[in-house]
């Protein structure tokens, strides 16, 4: 195959959109693999997209309607209170016990000072104690045991003590 065969392949394989191709043809074997395409800009997060009604035509001789404001209808949610996030310094598995079939080291409506342990992860063979970077009340876990998890993945919330 000389360089003129290759150079249409390629263009060949661009044209048709085939990401991955491999030929083998008596000692001459060619591969191709095409980079992925940069990924498409996100989309903005619908759940924060504001909805209001649109403003009523009325006739003259109709009353006209009192605004209706949605937001201040709608059954609001009690204000959500500051609490700190503890986040997953590395990447690996989560347990939230020493061992299976061991009690966890924390739960839910449980006093936390800094330092104590909340969760092992595990990185590479190595069990990673990840402490409680303040004292307060452990309000809700945010990951399940033995789930993967990211580095920077938010494990769990605390009230702070005041």
């Amino acid at each position: 195959m000389n360089q003129k065969e290759l150079k249409e392949l390629i263009e060949f394989l661009i044209e048709k959109d085939i990401a991955e191709f491999e030929l083998e043809r008596g000692d001459v074997k060619v591969r191709i693999k095409r980079g992925a395409e940069p990924a498409p800009a996100a989309l903005p997060d619908s759940r924060y997209i504001a909805v209001h009604p649109a403003p009523v035509a009325a006739s003259p001789s109709a009353p006209v309607p009192a605004q209706v404001d949605l937001a201040a209808n709608a059954a609001a949610p009690e204000p959500e209170e500051s609490l700190h996030i503890v986040k997953s310094p590395i990447v690996g598995t989560f347990y939230e016990s020493p061992s299976p079939g061991s009690p966890p080291f924390v739960k839910v409506g449980d006093p936390l000072e800094v330092g104590q342990v909340l969760c092992i992860v595990e990185a590479m063979k190595l069990m990673n104690e990840i402490e409680c970077d303040v004292s307060g009340e452990l309000i809700k876990k945010l990951v399940a045991n033995g789930q993967p998890i990211e580095y920077g993945q938010e494990l769990f919330a605390v009230r702070p003590a005041k």
